[in-house]
C-alpha cells in the first residue's frame, strides 16, 4: 500500500524527533516551521522543506501539527494563508499539540466548514525521550474511522494509541495526564526541599523510593534533577506545564468539576515563572523552597 504523503508543521523539541521517525519508517514528509532554520536539518535527513504553509498543504494528504499552544494552532490553521485557506476535502489534520479542548472542538468545526478537512486531536505524552524512541502514548479524539485511518501513520511514533471519544476527547485526556504530572512536580519539589532541610541526602531519594508507592516517571525524572540542582538543557519547560494546568482549571470550570490541587500547583508555578524561570526545567520549582 502506498503511504500517504505527510506534512509536519512545528519542528521543535518534539516535532524534530517525531519527523525523523516518520522518515525512517519510509514516509514522504514535507515540513514547514515558523523559524525555517530549525527545519533545515530535517532537509538533510530526507524531508522536503516547504517555503510556505500553502506549498506544504498542496503537496500532502495529511497535515500533522506539533505546536506550542492553542493560539499558535489557531494561527497556523486559520491565519492568513494558513491550512484552512488551502485545504481540500479528503485531507486530514492530526494535531499532536496540547491545546484547549473547547477550542479544539471549535477548530474542527471551522476547518470542516472552511475546506472539508477532518480533524483528529492526538496529544502525546512521553517527552523528548519518548519521541526519539517511538514510545509515545497518544490519546485521540475524533471520528472512529478517522482515528483508525491515522493509526498506521502514528505507529512509528507511539507505543500506544487510544481513541478516547469525539473531537476534543484527546485533549481532555491530555489535560488529565498533565494534572497528575503537574501536581507531582509541585509535591516533589516540597519533598526534596524537606529532605534537605532535615539533613537527608536528597540525591539518595530516587534509590530509596524506587519501586514503592511513591515511584513514577515524574519522580524518576525530576527528583534527581532537583536534588542535584541540574536545570541545564531542559527537555521541557515550566511554562508548558503551567499552560496545561491552566487548561485543566479552565476545563474544570466548564465541566463543573473541582480541581483545587491542580489550581494550587498552577499558582505555585506561575509565581516561580514570574521570577524568571518560565523557560527552565520544571525541576527548578525546588528552588522556591531553597530561598
Amino acid at each position: 500500500m502506498t503511504h500517504p504523503r505527510l506534512g509536519f508543521i512545528g519542528i521543535g523539541l518534539m516535532g524534530d524527533p517525531m519527523t525523523r521517525r516518520l522518515l525512517a519508517a519510509g514516509f514522504d514528509v514535507t515540513v514547514w516551521n515558523r523559524s525555517p532554520a530549525k527545519a533545515e536539518p530535517l532537509g538533510e535527513a530526507g524531508a522536503r522543506l516547504a517555503a510556505s504553509i500553502a506549498e506544504l498543504v498542496a503537496e500532502v494528504d495529511v497535515i500533522m501539527l506539533c505546536l506550542a499552544n492553542t493560539d499558535v494552532v489557531e494561527s497556523v490553521v486559520f491565519g492568513e494563508e494558513g491550512v484552512a485557506a488551502h485545504g481540500r476535502p479528503g485531507q486530514r489534520l492530526i494535531d499532536f499539540s496540547s491545546s484547549d479542548p473547547a477550542a479544539t472542538r471549535d477548530f474542527a468545526a471551522r476547518l470542516a466548514a472552511a475546506c472539508g478537512m477532518d480533524w483528529v486531536d492526538a496529544p502525546v505524552s512521553g517527552g523528548v525521550a519518548g519521541a526519539e524512541a517511538g514510545s509515545l502514548a497518544i490519546m485521540c479524539g475524533g471520528d472512529a474511522d478517522a482515528v483508525d485511518a491515522c493509526r498506521p501513520l502514528m505507529a512509528p511514533l507511539a507505543a500506544r494509541v487510544t481513541h478516547m471519544g469525539p473531537v476534543g476527547a484527546g485533549q481532555v485526556t491530555k489535560v488529565c495526564n498533565q494534572m497528575v504530572v503537574g501536581c507531582q512536580a509541585a509535591v516533589l519539589a516540597e519533598m526534596v526541599a524537606l529532605a534537605e532541610a532535615s539533613g537527608v541526602d536528597a540525591t539518595r531519594l530516587t534509590e530509596a523510593l524506587s519501586g514503592g508507592f511513591a515511584d513514577s516517571k515524574p519522580f524518576q525524572i525530576l527528583t534527581p534533577r532537583m536534588a542535584a540542582g541540574d536545570f541545564a538543557n531542559p527537555p521541557w519547560h515550566l511554562r508548558t506545564l503551567l499552560k496545561d494546568l491552566d487548561m485543566a482549571v479552565a476545563q474544570s470550570q466548564r465541566a463543573g468539576s473541582a480541581t483545587p490541587m491542580s489550581g494550587l500547583a498552577a499558582q505555585l508555578m506561575r509565581a516561580h515563572a514570574k521570577r524568571g524561570h518560565a523557560e527552565q526545567d520544571p525541576a527548578i520549582l525546588v528552588e522556591a523552597y531553597r530561598d
